[in-house]
């Protein structure tokens, strides 16, 4: 008996603000779709400077088997290797480096252009054709030519990359993509706050006469406070549904477009996606779900 009462509260809050609850769930689905969307862009961003290098990084390219440079007759000895690393180690310059076999550059190489042009008989190129390189952060972005200088005329250095003018723009616009994704998304936040607050307070209005007799029989506040949160969970479910579809959309066709006109940037996936979209579906209920508890406190007091 008193779940059937819940239930029809429920359904009688839905439709008497229904026009209330379009406008917090069309405002819930915009931000949530951007804030999914800024997630999407700060992966996307994380997987293009691991793949071609940030700001602050130029690459040292190992001599290899068949090396184009002429400086190159044979492929880095370990020995010409540790010494590289001992130079790159000892420069002011650097603040950190790394290094990356040729079987990685490999696995970098499938991930953009599949796998079927690596495998078979006769494939395009295999590991030992890739170079090993030596990935280097600098300190400052603009003290890079004593580290170049440095390293260039050692033995088994085929040329050093700096890809700061190609990369920095790229890395840039995505940034700001980001930025600007998660800026709007705060205001639309706040909006659909400040909804979620007036359609519990006209609901509570509407419902203040049933508020005051069931505080006078004893009714717990939770209790009379149950159809209010129950409302805004079906909000949220149905705000995070559109959304975390938004985002799919966004993935299967303005990133899947990207993907086949600019194959030589790792774009992100499906795992990229849900990783977002998780969050979206924790933030729905919690921008719904606590604000009605606290105004439910305020508002429901007869």
């Amino acid at each position: 008996m008193q779940l059937r009462y819940v239930y029809s509260e429920l359904g009688q809050g839905l439709r008497r603000n229904l026009t209330m609850h379009l406008a917090v769930i069309l405002t819930l689905v915009v931000s949530l779709t951007l804030v999914g969307i800024g997630l999407l862009f700060q992966q996307q961003a994380t997987r293009a400077a691991e793949h071609f290098g940030n700001q602050l990084q130029i690459t040292v390219y190992l001599c290899r088997l068949n090396d184009s440079n002429p400086v190159c007759p044979n492929p880095v000895t370990e020995a010409q290797k540790a010494e590289i690393e001992a130079v790159v180690e000892a420069n002011p310059e650097v603040a950190s480096h790394r290094f990356e076999s040729g079987e990685v550059a490999l696995e970098k190489a499938k991930e953009l252009y599949g796998e079927e042009l690596f495998s078979g008989d006769n494939p395009a190129l295999t590991a030992e054709d890739m170079p090993q390189t030596i990935w280097i952060t600098l300190e400052d972005p603009e003290q890079y030519e004593g580290i170049s200088s440095a390293v260039q005329g050692l033995d088994g250095v085929s040329r050093v990359r700096d890809l700061r003018e190609q990369v920095g723009p790229i890395l840039a616009t995505i940034t700001k993509m980001r930025t600007y994704a998660l800026g709007t998304a705060a205001l639309l936040v706040l909006a659909a706050l400040l909804l979620v607050a007036n359609t519990i307070r006209l609901a509570a209005f509407a419902r203040r006469k049933e508020i005051g007799i069931m505080r006078l029989v004893g009714a717990s506040t939770l209790y009379i406070a149950l159809p209010f949160l129950l409302e805004a969970l079906v909000t949220a479910l149905i705000s995070v549904a559109l959304a975390v579809g938004a985002l799919a959309a966004f993935l299967r066709f303005a990133i899947g477009d990207l993907q086949q006109n600019l194959r030589f940037v790792p774009w992100i996936g499906w795992n990229e996606f849900w990783v977002a979209a998780g969050a979206v579906a924790i933030l729905g209920p919690v921008l719904t779900l606590l604000p009605t508890l606290v105004l439910t406190r305020k508002y429901l007091k007869v």
